[in-house]
């Protein structure tokens, strides 16, 4: 275990590597400049430079690179070029709303998820199968921000149910958290549909039956732990989605939280705080992916760590 341990966080140094290479190397090669956006377009060429020489922003584009890295080594993300403070204080002022949202979405897409998955699979009547395979479907083809415009014009402002902006307390998580849940219950459902049906034709499954263990029996104990290992896989892989998919979530429910910010970041050059941004997301998708591989051994006996 200690040694796979080893492997895998030993992995996540080129991972990370080449994720802050990709995201420097787009969002320098973007047209637009910093500058020109925070000064405008009738500056003087004078200050134009001054300004670039300022931020460091007239170096060579591998200078700028190392230097960014350098500091990212020792835990210092630099200053944004809009605010001038520490982008690590930016994104710990975002970032917990956008975990609040990303986990409650989590957790209402694995529990729809999980619960339909189960119900489709071990149905006796194939319409029940049919109906939610159906809605699984609608919940995959309907973009989140026009589900999340749904939800607002329903609940919100025909019903009055529940409010729209994040100062509404908890009750403003409910619509944003259920929008940015939907399509990954769908995921989840179809994946634990086809993982329970594939385990219920395991010969062990069919000696529980021969042996008269009921049907709940058979579908809750027996075959359910076995089929939950890919949908852990789909749901951890899907948790950094949420945290990025909350970038349009948030925006449609004015949320001040992460996603927010990263769109501000981008629009305004602002490559430190962006760079910080996908950073911070990265490595949370990463290491939630090494916590997966470390629980397998605990739902599935089987597997061994070499």
């Amino acid at each position: 275990m200690r040694a796979f341990l080893t492997r895998r966080l030993l992995l996540l140094v080129p991972t990370l590597l080449g994720v802050t290479l990709a995201t420097f190397l787009m969002l320098h090669l973007t047209p637009g400049d910093p500058v020109t956006i925070m000064l405008g377009e009738f500056a003087s060429a004078s200050d134009v430079a001054r300004l670039r020489a300022e931020l460091g922003l007239d170096r060579p584009i591998v200078v700028q690179y190392l230097k960014f890295l350098g500091r990212a080594v020792r835990g210092d993300l630099g200053s944004s070029i809009r605010s001038r403070r520490p982008v690590q204080e930016e994104i710990a002022e975002r970032l917990p709303p956008t975990m609040v949202l990303a986990l409650a979405a989590q957790v209402l897409a694995v529990c729809a998820g999980i619960t339909a998955g189960v119900t489709a699979a071990a149905a006796r009547r194939p319409s029940v199968d049919s109906a939610i395979v159906a809605v699984t479907l609608v919940g995959l083809s309907m973009p989140t921000f026009w589900s999340g415009l749904l939800l607002i014009l329903l609940f919100s402002l025909t019903l009055g149910w529940l409010p729209i902006t994040a100062s509404g307390g908890l009750r403003a998580l409910i619509l944003p958290a259920v929008t940015l849940a939907a399509p990954a219950a769908a995921v989840l459902a179809r994946v634990t549909r086809a993982s329970v049906l594939e385990v219920l034709r395991q010969d062990y499954v069919r000696t529980a039956r021969a042996k008269g263990v009921s049907e709940r029996l058979v579908v809750y104990r027996h075959a359910l732990r076995n089929a939950l290992i890919p949908v852990l896989t789909v749901a951890a892989l899907q948790f950094a989605g949420l945290v990025a998919g909350a970038v349009i979530v948030e925006s449609v429910f004015s949320r001040p939280g992460l996603g927010r910010l990263a769109v501000t970041a981008i629009l305004s050059r602002d490559f430190p705080l962006a760079q910080g941004i996908v950073l911070v997301v990265a490595s949370v998708y990463v290491f939630v992916n090494v916590g997966v591989d470390l629980v397998y051994g605990v739902l599935d006996p089987r597997i061994r760590y070499q």
